[in-house]
């Protein structure tokens, strides 16, 4: 380095271009010296160079202009004290101190720096003494290689490994962590702590109905919330709506219990999204170690069985865990399990419930499942429908369903209807109307005969892809009944979004039509809008002679139940499938 600098020490080497070098004493030494003040110049790293007796800046390249952010004519000639604050010129005349002390190469590792215009870097530094002829410190020349790119990347990524890039909570992965460390320490010392798990309640209905973007603004939401009810808890998410909470101070149940009430008062204001209201309610299950679980698999399960009975309970409400839980939960999963298998072992079976006409004629049935489990005997809808919407399976049983009803149906003689119960979960998908379609084509079932029943909760949601279905299968020929009429919460609101085919007036108003003023005033308005409308209707739940008079006074359509037919197996009706016209009554 020493063959190229000027004689003159106080001289720049290098100003803004490389024409502004020094005068060189000949010629032939000045081209030399040009070619290498413009390779300088134009090194990608940041290079200057100072005089050793004074620490003034001769020489800095055009990459170190752009790193300080200053023209570099406020730099050539002053010293760091002159252009950088206090704290980062006292670091660097350290460092020129401890280079020119030891007369050698020193290198810094990666530390943090405030350049002249106020930016903070993380850089390494080289710095290297040049002597004169003599021996005595010429020159200090500095090479800064700045990694801050690179080293917040390397902090995204470490920080990414442990949290919610969603929401900047912690992740599953810090939650295992966080908890091993807080059980292992409650165990040495005897303490106790707290899991809460927090599950947000219909959330997929949040997506399907605003879109994902609503979905995530309404998770940070949530997150923020949860922070300002949590305190100085650990907050992560660990699902896709799912967040648990570690309280590791003041983990007694009554504190506990406080915090959770806190937790739901917060979720009461709504979040406001693009001009939409978007109501906030979550479940809430908790469980106290060593109380609940002595370890952490335990407590977790415990938490978990918490949270299941909060969402069985109706949801928006918190439950702590309980003896008995766990059985239920071990139960229920093993149900589940079971659920998963039952299509494929062919454990599914129909059973047929006729529906009438109120003079007496049977006009077709309703197919009604049943699981024939091979240990537990007959296990009721109730007891796995529910579980089956809430796990994704009803798609694959429901498919099923519907092949085997339109199978058996295809095969009767008289050309009877049958009615096929359809879920929310199933129309929301975007092939149902085509697997419809499907099962119509291979069965030869004529689309006329084929009645689906779907209940108010399918249009709550007023997602494109329920309309779609259900207008796609409107247009095969099929016809769409709103089943359990009554018993939702905008019933008129929902005859006006699609154009239905047949009402069910609900169970529970026909139960107590004959002692009950009001279900009799219900049943009569029914029908009446039935007439209005010019729409069918049809009573569910008639047991005993005197509602069936009631509804054939008041000109009801159609009656289904005991009084009509038990669901049975389909062999127990060839009677009425093959029977003439005038021996048709159930």
């Amino acid at each position: 380095m020493s063959q190229f600098m000027p004689s003159a020490a106080s001289q720049p080497i290098l100003s803004s271009t490389a024409s502004d070098a020094p005068n060189i004493e000949s010629h032939s030494a000045a081209a030399p010296l040009a070619c290498l003040t413009t390779i300088i110049e134009h090194i990608p790293a940041v290079v200057y160079v100072k005089n050793a007796a004074d620490r003034s800046y001769m020489l800095i390249n055009k990459a170190a202009e752009r790193y300080y952010g200053v023209p570099r004519e406020r730099m050539l000639g002053r010293t760091a004290d002159d252009v950088f604050a206090g704290a980062a010129a006292a670091y660097i005349r350290e460092q020129d101190s401890r280079v020119l002390d030891a007369r050698a190469e020193l290198s810094a590792d990666e530390h943090e720096i405030v350049t002249p215009d106020g930016k903070t870097c993380i850089v390494t530094t080289m710095r290297a003494p040049v002597f004169d002829p003599s021996g005595a410190p010429q020159y200090i020349v500095t090479v800064i290689n700045d990694v801050t790119a690179r080293r917040r990347a390397e902090d995204k990524v470490a920080f990414l490994a442990y949290h919610d890039a969603l929401t900047e909570l912690g992740n599953r992965a810090a939650f295992n962590e966080h908890i091993k460390a807080v059980s292992d320490m409650a165990a040495a010392a005897g303490g106790a702590f707290g899991v809460v798990f927090v599950d947000l309640d219909r959330f997929k209905d949040v997506n399907d109905t605003f879109g994902h973007v609503a979905g995530d603004a309404l998770l940070r939401d949530v997150a923020h919330r949860l922070r300002a009810a949590a305190a100085d808890a650990f907050i992560c998410r660990i699902g896709g709506d799912e967040f648990a909470i570690i309280v590791a101070r003041q983990a007694e149940p009554a504190a506990l219990a406080h915090m959770c009430r806190d937790i739901h008062a917060r979720m009461e204001p709504d979040l406001q999204f693009e001009g939409a209201s978007i109501e906030i309610s979550v479940s809430v299950g908790a469980a106290i170690y060593p109380n609940d679980g002595g370890d952490v698999q335990s407590l977790l399960n415990a938490a978990d069985a918490a949270l299941y009975r909060a969402k069985a309970d109706g949801r928006g409400v918190t439950c702590f865990f309980e003896p008995g839980m766990d059985l239920a939960m071990r139960e229920r999963h093993a149900l589940h399990q079971d659920l998963r298998l039952a299509v494929a072992r062919g454990e599914f079976l129909l059973h047929y419930q006729p529906l009438a006409e109120v003079g007496g004629d049977v006009v077709g049935f309703e197919a009604l499942i049943r699981w024939n489990h091979p240990e537990r005997g007959m296990i009721a809808p109730d007891t796995f429908v529910a579980l089956a919407e809430e796990t994704g399976l009803i798609v694959p049983i429901g498919r099923w369903v519907l092949r085997e009803a339109c199978r058996e149906a295809a095969s009767w003689e008289r050309p009877l209807k049958i009615a096929i119960n359809v879920s929310a979960i199933q129309l929301k998908h975007d092939n149902f109307a085509n697997t419809v379609r499907t099962v119509l084509d291979l069965t030869g079932l004529d689309p006329r005969r084929l009645e689906i029943e779907v209940t108010e909760s399918v249009l709550m949601t007023d997602t494109p892809a329920t309309l779609a279905n259900l207008h796609e299968i409107k247009a095969l020929g099929v016809s769409v009944s709103m089943d359990d009429f009554g018993t939702g919460y905008s019933s008129l609101s929902y005859l006006q979004s699609f154009p239905f085919d047949k009402i069910k007036i609900d169970r529970s108003f026909v139960a107590s039509l004959t002692s009950n003023d009001q279900s009799a005033a219900i049943v009569r308005a029914v029908l009446g809008l039935g007439r209005g409308l010019n729409l069918p209707i049809t009573a569910e739940g008639v047991e005993t002679g005197e509602q069936l008079a009631f509804l054939s006074a008041e000109s009801c359509d159609h009656v289904q139940g005991y009084l009509i037919g038990r669901p049975q197996p389909i062999d127990a009706y060839r009677d009425i499938l093959s029977a003439p016209a005038q021996h048709r009554r159930a």
